[in-house]
């Protein structure tokens, strides 16, 4: 189980072949519902899952980004994923939202549809949460109400807003060129999440040095975050189309940061 390569392949059969519980992290999106073309290659969640938590380290997180097919109303096929999950052996630690500021899908009967999922899937308790940290509209010292008594009386308190607080769980994201990404070769690809996304999580639930995966990393933006995070990583992929995209993706990082 070589680490910092991309392997060309079926995921499931790959993994078989990894070492079990030495995943710290993985950061996915599976190609859910056959809503894009993917030179012909499909998936199925639950050996998919299955696989994914025999090689999850114990206290490991999985993060599982995916939507429903919106044809005369909602599939719910992402809340079908999250069943899988857990009968996999999986615990749903989150579900989270990954909103997209600037979405074009409109719907004529109905608001615009612009989130997809991302389940927090985890080996028992997480063992690494870095939390996110956002500032404050207001801060310092000021007098707040206390629950009333018996004798029903407001009794106040001096409280301290803190200055920064942990970020909510919908995390909002620009997609399209200079959103998701400046890689325009990524765009070869029918889906790609952007990489602000999977940076974000890579530095929620591991640390630098731990290993994280992507079993259908497509143009390789989780391992190219993991990279620039100074983590180890590994990708895998059906089509070799798309591992050579991945592969060139990795190369403008490396040289950005002095590797090669």
């Amino acid at each position: 189980m070589k680490t910092n390569r991309f392997y060309v392949g079926d995921a499931v059969s790959v993994m078989d072949s990894f070492v079990p519980n030495s995943i710290s992290l993985t950061v996915t999106s599976p190609p859910y519902e056959d809503l894009r073309r993917y030179n012909g290659y499909s998936f199925n969640a639950k050996s998919m899952l299955k696989a994914l938590f025999q090689v999850t380290r114990r206290g490991g997180v999985c993060v599982w980004i995916v939507g429903d097919r919106i044809n005369g109303g909602r599939s719910l096929e992402s809340y079908h994923h999250a069943f899988i999950g857990r009968e996999c052996g999986f615990v749903i630690h989150d579900v989270m939202i990954y909103q997209k500021k600037n979405t074009p899908f409109m719907r004529s009967n109905a608001y615009t549809n612009c989130y997809e999922l991302m389940l927090i899937f985890s080996k028992g308790k997480p063992t690494v949460f870095n939390p996110i940290k956002v500032s404050t509209k207001r801060n310092g010292w000021e007098t707040a109400v206390t629950n009333k008594g018996p004798e029903a009386i407001n009794y106040k308190r001096p409280v301290e807003l803190k200055k920064e607080k942990t970020k909510t769980n919908i995390w909002a994201y620009a997609v399209g060129l200079g959103g998701t990404t400046k890689d325009k070769i990524a765009f070869q690809h029918p889906a790609i999440f952007p990489e602000k996304l999977a940076e974000d999580h890579i530095l929620s639930w591991s640390n630098p040095g731990d290993l994280v995966l992507d079993p259908m990393c497509g143009s390789g933006t989780t391992c190219k975050m993991a990279e620039k995070n100074n983590r180890k990583w590994i990708g895998i992929d059906i089509s070799e189309e798309y591992i050579n995209i991945a592969r060139k993706r990795m190369n403008i990082i490396k040289q950005n940061v002095g590797l090669l």
